[in-house]
């Protein structure tokens, strides 16, 4: 199916780009990624069998290294074209720990991709999942040992209904999504979950450019801007080189937050490694000794053929 867009799309993301400033803000409640450009999905569900093959991506990230409590997050992903016009299809498994709280995710995605042009492709995604979300407060400290409003949690189940829109062509692509609309309690009422933690709407913008500097050498800028009503916008900006199609090497700079070393080699058509290390400029500098984050990609081609030149996002 084949549409002229072109201004249609324009005009739905200076829209939704307008909302976003309006009404978003952020923390780091959802987990957070600095090689997210590599496993997009887990940000957008419109990206779901954007690549034209199946993609399986592993992924780990160890934060503030050397801090009690800090977050520790292991992602699998898994997503393909379903063979059906325009449709696509994931899967995301999240395991998070951060402190006494520890939540396991579980979300389907699914895409609908429409052509607007020779080259543009215009995707919408919904995602629906769950959350698994235990607290165990001995694993923290209280100012006030016996305060009851700190009750333990067991596997508590917490919805997920996230949408996206994610458009692309050969050398760019732009995406706005929302992870999780619904805005869920931590505590039942009884608990006083106004004084403890409440699941806030994250807004996620993403966007990046692929330039040729030659005949082996690309390019690519890219941003990502989160927010989450009640806290500063946050800004992640990225560049990355790739040399011969097989080797990677960028850097990144999260506002307030680290600057950040990226690697990549393709081992081979199908499976590509990566590594980024944080060093953390905020005040929590000077009680951790970074954050490493370690990510395998795997990619199954149709007939075993790797596309001569493949995106580079």
């Amino acid at each position: 199916m084949k549409i002229n867009t072109t201004s249609i799309v324009k005009k739905v993301f200076l829209c939704a780009l307008g909302i976003g400033f309006i009404t978003n803000t952020y923390a780091q409640q959802d987990p957070q990624y600095t090689q997210y450009m590599y496993n997009t999905m887990t940000v957008n569900p419109a990206y779901a069998g954007s690549k034209g093959h199946t993609v399986i991506t592993a992924l780990g990230r160890f934060q503030w290294v050397g801090f009690e409590g800090a977050p520790d997050t292991q992602t699998l992903s898994y997503d393909t074209p379903l063979g059906l016009s325009g449709l696509g299809l994931g899967f995301n498994l999240v395991n998070d720990k951060i402190g006494p709280s520890h939540e396991i995710y579980f979300d389907v995605n699914g895409s609908y991709t429409i052509e607007t042009g020779q080259e543009g492709n215009l995707a919408f995604g919904l995602r629906l999942g769950g959350r698994l979300l235990s607290i165990d407060w001995n694993k923290g400290r209280r100012t006030d040992e016996q305060d009851p409003s700190f009750v333990p949690i067991n596997n508590r189940f917490l919805p997920t209904v996230g949408a996206g829109i994610y458009y692309h062509e050969p050398e760019w692509y732009i995406g706005l999504s929302v992870p999780n609309i619904l805005r869920k309690e931590h505590y039942d009422a009884e608990n006083k979950p106004g004084e403890v933690a409440i699941e806030r709407m994250h807004f996620f913008l993403i966007t990046g450019y692929v330039f040729d500097l030659n005949e082996s050498t690309k390019f690519k800028p890219a941003l990502l801007l989160k927010g989450v009503s009640g806290a500063p916008l946050s800004l992640d900006i990225s560049a990355n080189f790739l040399f011969n199609e097989k080797f990677r090497v960028g850097a990144a700079w999260r506002w307030g937050d680290a600057i950040s070393a990226m690697l990549g080699f393709q081992v081979s058509d199908s499976l590509h490694l990566g590594y980024a290390y944080d060093l953390t400029t905020s005040n929590y500098n000077v009680v951790n000794n970074g954050t490493h984050e370690i990510m395998l990609r795997y990619e199954i081609f149709e007939g075993g053929i790797r596309y001569k030149s493949p995106r580079f996002f």
